[in-house]
């Protein structure tokens, strides 16, 4: 069966860091279009972060610009999201998601991607 799986939330205090994974099964992460988004409590799904399929660009939310970091390692068929200074307001649960179309600049926007996994939970709290 073709899925995603996430992995690596946990509970951090403000300040601190965490590395998401997302990993896949049955496919190659590195030909698709990867993006990472979150969902808080209440809130609607948002889009935080993406890297294009055909030359590796990143794409970030502006409320995290400097703080996360996209990026694959293809040998271990992995796409990471390290988040650097996490704030309170980073709480939420953490999705990826994959798109098979070819992008330089790849879109922030859930309703690009088709195939989801079932989230990760980041609490960010002292």
């Amino acid at each position: 069966q073709v899925q995603l799986v996430e992995s690596g939330g946990g509970l951090v205090q403000p300040g601190g860091s965490l590395r998401l994974s997302c990993t896949a099964s049955r496919f190659a992460l590195n030909s698709y279009t990867i993006g990472w988004f979150r969902q808080a409590p209440g809130k609607e799904r948002e889009g935080v972060s993406c890297i294009a399929n055909i030359d590796g660009r990143t794409t970030y939310t502006d409320s995290v610009k400097g703080r996360f970091t996209i990026s694959r390692d293809n040998y271990k068929n992995t796409v990471y999201l390290q988040m650097d200074s996490l704030k309170p307001e980073d709480t939420a649960l953490y999705y990826c998601a994959a798109d098979p179309r070819e992008y330089f600049i790849c879109p922030v926007d859930e309703r690009t991607y088709g195939l989801w996994g079932q989230g990760t939970q980041v609490t960010v709290s002292s």
